[in-house]
C-alpha cells in the first residue's frame, strides 16, 4: 500500500478515534474535570486506535511489542493537545466543550509520521524465530573442478 492510501486510511481512522474520543470526553465530563475526562477518553480512545491502524491503516499484525510502543505514537498528540486545551480554556476562554476539537487539529501530521515508524518496524522477536540462511551450495561443475 502507498504512503498516500496510508495516510488516507489514517485519516480515516483519526475520525473515528476522534469521534470515540470525544464521546467519551463528553460522557466523563458530567462527572469529572475536564483534564480528567481527557486522559480517560485519551487512553480509550488509543486502545481502539491501535487495533483500528493495525488491521485497516498498516494492515499488518497487532503484538505486544508494537501496542506498548503506540503510546508513542500519541505523547506528542497527548502533549499537544493537552496544551493546546490548557491554552484554549484557560487562557483564551474557548469553550471546555469544543476545545479538544481545536487542539487535535494540530497534532495529526506528527501522530502519522510517528505512527507508521512503530506500526511498520519489523519485530525482532519474527528474525530470531528465523533460521539463519544457509550457504548456497555449489554447483556440479564447481565441485568438479576442485
Amino acid at each position: 500500500m502507498t504512503v498516500r492510501g496510508q495516510l488516507i486510511r489514517f485519516a480515516l481512522v483519526g475520525v473515528v478515534n476522534t469521534g470515540t474520543y470525544y464521546g467519551c470526553y463528553l460522557v466523563l465530563l458530567t462527572w469529572l474535570p475536564y483534564v480528567a475526562a481527557h486522559v480517560a477518553a485519551f487512553v480509550l480512545s488509543m486502545i481502539g486506535s491501535f487495533f483500528l491502524n493495525s488491521y485497516f491503516t498498516y494492515r499488518t499484525r497487532p503484538t505486544w511489542r508494537k501496542f506498548l510502543l503506540f503510546p508513542l505514537t500519541n505523547a506528542a498528540n497527548f502533549t499537544i493537545t493537552t496544551c493546546g486545551m490548557y491554552l484554549l480554556v484557560d487562557v483564551l476562554g474557548f469553550s471546555r466543550t469544543y476545545a479538544p476539537l481545536i487542539a487535535a487539529a494540530a497534532a495529526i501530521p506528527i501522530t502519522f509520521v510517528v505512527s507508521r515508524t512503530i506500526m511498520l518496524r519489523p519485530d525482532p522477536a519474527a528474525y530470531a524465530s528465523e533460521s539463519p540462511v544457509a550457504a548456497p551450495v555449489p554447483s556440479r561443475a564447481a565441485r568438479i573442478d576442485k
